[in-house]
């Protein structure tokens, strides 16, 4: 009888040591490694738009050689045996094969490959552009736009984040709309918060990280992302298109503070702290529209039979409460 196709979630659902499973997965990442024993295996982490888990093959295990030569984001049709490492889903890998992209649709098989926002693309697209025509002071609002245009659909189609929070295909523009979103309806509590200052660092607080990722589906650092980071990168893009609309220079620095800062904790990459209302204002929202989105993917991906997740990094390492969620 032909095994379940099975996703992470499922999997990780799974209680029986031992008991067979077959699957389809993307290669997220693999890392040859050695044992202490001085014996070589690769380290490999396999993932679906449920979440992601890790095992190790070693060098007379199923798939070692073919492994080693894979990209990431190759899809892989899998068949293994359940098992855990500690505490973690850790199956062992009994058979592999390349699925192509052809293939993954036609068994229907893509839609729980590719992680995605909750909202149509085009109707994130369209609410942001209108958060920027809420800027009424002109310049400032032309010079959003010009960032805008700079980095072009890189922004509308990218990523936020290798794996931390929306970290998929429009992951960026979904953050950038939550954040945006969020903030207008914190405003009114805070009126000394410039508005037209707070809903711009909202929507350029990561406009750098359209150039600090690349690839579709599974996702890196581009050289510029790793050697400069997006903070960086968001102030070179929100400076040039500043000076382009002749934005004054003491609105163009408060805006880049707020860029430069959104982070809140230089620890957390932040080149300053939070040093303005509006720098403060934008640093926390952003902040909440993160963690949030970590819960919310902890309260997809775990089985409906656990009570918690599993640790999450971004979170301290906490495991948040699911049972009857």
């Amino acid at each position: 009888m032909a095994l379940e196709w099975l996703t992470s979630r499922d999997l990780k659902g799974l209680r029986t040591q031992g008991a067979p499973f077959a699957g389809v997965f993307l290669l997220r990442s693999v890392a040859r490694r050695t044992a202490k024993n001085g014996r070589p295996f690769l380290g490999v982490e396999l993932g679906d738009r449920y979440g992601s888990f890790s095992c190790n093959v070693f060098e007379d295990g199923a798939g070692f050689l073919q492994l080693g030569g894979l990209a990431a984001g190759t899809i892989l049709e899998i068949g293994g045996l359940v098992d855990s490492y500690g505490e973690r889903f850790s199956p062992r890998i009994q058979s592999l094969r390349v699925v192509s992209p052809d293939e993954a649709r036609e068994r229907r098989a893509e839609g729980n490959l590719y992680d995605g926002p909750r909202e149509p693309a085009a109707a994130l697209r369209k609410e942001l552009l209108s958060q920027v025509e809420r800027i009424g002071h002109g310049k400032l609002r032309q010079t959003v736009l010009r960032a805008l245009e700079e980095v072009g659909e890189a922004f509308w189609t990218g990523t936020a984040a290798v794996s931390m929070h929306h970290a998929y295909r429009c992951g960026l523009l979904e953050h950038t709309v939550h954040v945006t979103r969020a903030g207008l309806a914190l405003l009114p509590h805070y009126p000394f918060v410039d508005a037209d200052l707070a809903i711009a660092g909202m929507v350029l607080h990561d406009v750098g990280k359209s150039w600090e990722y690349c690839g579709s589906g599974v996702y890196d650092r581009t050289r510029q992302g790793r050697l400069e980071g997006h903070v960086v990168l968001g102030y070179r893009i929100a400076r040039q298109a500043a000076l382009a609309v002749g934005l004054e220079e003491d609105l163009t620095l408060q805006l880049e503070h707020v860029i430069l800062c959104h982070q809140g904790l230089q620890e957390y990459g932040a080149a300053v702290l939070p040093s303005s209302p509006e720098g403060v204002f934008v640093a926390l929202v952003d902040n909440l529209d993160a963690r949030m989105a970590m819960v919310e993917r902890a309260l997809d991906n775990t089985p409906p039979a656990d009570e918690f997740s599993e640790k999450i990094l971004g979170l301290e390492n906490v495991r948040v409460f699911t049972a009857g969620r």
